[in-house]
């Protein structure tokens, strides 16, 4: 049996979300290192706060979810990645430098796939983020 998404059932948007316990430095992380737009946000909903960020004109984003009894988020491993594929290299490299200069550095990729035409860095929870230098699958 083939799976297939139906025709008729359209997708107006997609997000992924995740919590944080500190929803402001990684507010700084996506928005002023990474380059993503903060598209929306929300305060006072049971609790929470929550950030979404992404790219501009695009219909996924991701979000970030802080409630105010905290919110640990279970431990990443190495190889839990989002993957950004950027054809300029100048784009990954101007990236890089306003992170480093930020404070963070770039770490080897558990999969050495990554390495070859990519950069890994961790945003503040430790999730990796991969800069790859090629235009996509």
């Amino acid at each position: 049996m083939e799976n297939k998404w139906p025709d008729n059932m359209q997708v107006a948007q997609v997000r992924m979300a995740r919590p944080t316990d500190q929803i402001k430095i990684v507010e700084n992380f996506y928005c002023e290192g990474l380059g993503l737009q903060k598209i929306g946000s929300f305060q006072g909903h049971a609790g929470y706060e929550g950030l979404m960020v992404g790219l501009p004109d695009s219909n996924y984003h991701l979000e970030f979810t802080q409630h105010e009894d905290g919110s640990p988020c279970p431990s990443p491993t190495k190889d839990n990645l989002l993957v950004f594929y950027l054809p300029n290299r100048k784009n990954i490299q101007e990236i890089t430098q306003r992170l480093k200069a930020m404070g963070y550095e770039t770490v080897p990729p558990e999969n050495p796939y990554w390495e070859k035409s990519g950069v890994t860095i961790e945003d503040p929870d430790g999730w990796r983020i991969v800069l790859m230098n090629t235009s996509g699958i």
